[in-house]
């Protein structure tokens, strides 16, 4: 369904003028830019794959070489998610001050600076200063590259090319795990660079996003990036002129500050951005992926087996769901996925009852082995990367930089609880845990039919102002 049937060539809700439909049937012919432009942008979410996975399999010989307590090496693991949080509550307003562009070469230099300090790292002080810096970069990578992406797409590819972030996320982490069983710790923070070193030329080549240049008043730049991403030879003067208009009626609101965002004229699209952020992160992914190989070596299943099973599933899962994603649509997504997370959790504390209870005992590791599959398979699905691309859809420009970095916000203090929780969770009931976990993402479910939009197929101007009308 389109945007509300009573508004006509110009009709204002709220103070923002709805725009009119558009099939940008002359676009049909996707240029190779917006395929180089994504590829160039998801090196960021390949960086935030190498910083994430990067204390897993270091931790031995990192603790071995400098002599690390647990206690010191458990700081220097976690302090990652402290570095996100600054890079969210910071992304959204730098992105806006200098661009999605610039935002991304301020992620890149953090990053860079990061590896370099923990290669030359001698002590546990430079360590995590050095993962500091690189949890910065990796929180604002985490907002400006889906933000980014979905300014650049048409609409019909904007989903598949968005969910591309988590792809290359899941991607790096598993090739993280692997060649970090290899290599020295040392060589791997230097291969962390890679991505950021691509990046960073590849920002010289591709073209900032037009909507922020538009918002930006750089009309001449606009129209020329808008050009390069839709091709030469193609008409992008409808959907120039619809940008503009929406822009222009945006403008001409007060800027928000962080209050305000709660004001009915935005509360929708906050609510649902704010939302999926809380559903991804409370249902137990993050103190799932973080204590994996315990859970596997609890249950009385091989770590090593687990990890690699896990990892591979992962990627195959969030491959085939960026392929669906601008096929099924959001929601579908979300709701099998959120299915899946429930069966998961449940089978996953019906193997740790029986473990509890010493009835079946030898059912429970491929009892446990399937629930962790289902459950990462179901979230690798939807729940991992629709979240994200939804979020860079639905807030309006002129709100964008200051909601995006609290819902991003939000998203990494969820990961940081979950994460620290887990354990005191496990200690209380191994079973109990699941069903916990079980328990929030059936609410996310109900949350997901009741409150989320379908967004496929629709202009981000014709899906912001139906969204907040």
């Amino acid at each position: 369904m389109g945007i509300k049937e009573d508004v006509e060539d110009g009709v204002k809700k709220n103070g923002i003028r709805e725009p009119l439909i558009s099939d940008h049937a002359s676009n049909k012919g996707h240029p190779w830019m917006v395929y180089f432009t994504t590829l160039v942008a998801v090196c960021g979410s390949y960086e935030f794959g190498t910083c994430a996975g990067y204390s897993s399999p270091t931790q031995d010989a990192i603790r071995t070489d400098l002599g690390l307590s647990l206690a010191e090496y458990s700081l220097f693991g976690s302090i990652l998610t402290f570095g996100a949080m600054i890079g969210a509550i910071t992304a959204g307003p730098i992105a806006d001050l200098i661009g999605r562009k610039g935002a991304m070469r301020v992620s890149s230099a953090f990053c860079v600076a990061g590896w370099l300090v923990i290669f030359f790292s001698e002590g546990p002080i430079p360590l995590d200063i050095g993962r500091l810096a690189t949890g910065y970069g990796m929180g604002s990578f985490s907002y400006v590259v889906p933000v980014f992406i979905a300014e650049i797409a048409p609409k019909e590819l904007r989903g598949a090319l968005t969910a591309l972030n988590q792809f290359m996320i899941c991607g790096a982490v598993s090739v993280s795990f692997v060649i970090g069983n290899v290599l020295p710790w040392r060589t791997l923070a230097l291969i962390g660079l890679i991505p950021t070193g691509v990046l960073l030329l590849g920002l010289f080549i591709i073209p900032e996003s037009p909507r922020w240049l538009a918002k930006r008043g750089r009309g001449k730049e606009f129209e020329a990036a808008l050009r390069t991403l839709r091709g030469k030879d193609a008409d992008i003067s409808q959907e120039a002129d619809e940008i503009q208009d929406y822009i222009t009626s945006l403008e001409q609101l007060p800027k928000p500050k962080l209050l305000e965002l709660f004001q009915t004229r935005y509360l929708r699209s906050v609510t649902i951005g704010i939302g999926l952020m809380v559903c991804q992160q409370f249902g137990g992914i993050n103190g799932i992926c973080f204590y994996l190989s315990s859970i596997f070596e609890l249950a009385g299943f091989s770590a090593f087996a687990g990890t690699v099973i896990y990892a591979c599933l992962q990627i195959v899962i969030t491959g085939l769901g960026a392929a669906l994603i601008d096929k099924a649509g959001r929601k579908p997504l979300l709701l099998i996925s959120g299915t899946g997370l429930v069966a998961g959790c449940i089978f996953t504390a019906a193997a740790f009852y029986l473990k509890v209870h010493e009835v079946g005992l030898g059912a429970v590791p491929a009892l446990a082995l399937i629930g962790i599959l289902v459950y990462i398979g179901s979230f690798s699905l939807g729940m991992g990367a629709v979240p994200w691309v939804v979020m860079s859809e639905i807030f309006p420009i002129n709100i964008k930089g200051l909601a995006g970095s609290v819902a991003t916000l939000v998203n990494w203090f969820g990961a940081w609880l979950c994460s620290y929780t887990f354990n005191f969770l496990m200690s209380w009931s191994s079973y109990g845990t699941f069903i916990v976990y079980a328990a929030i993402n059936a609410v996310a479910i109900v949350f997901i039919i009741v409150v989320v939009p379908e967004t496929k197929g629709k202009s981000l101007e014709e899906l912001q102002a139906s969204i907040n009308a």
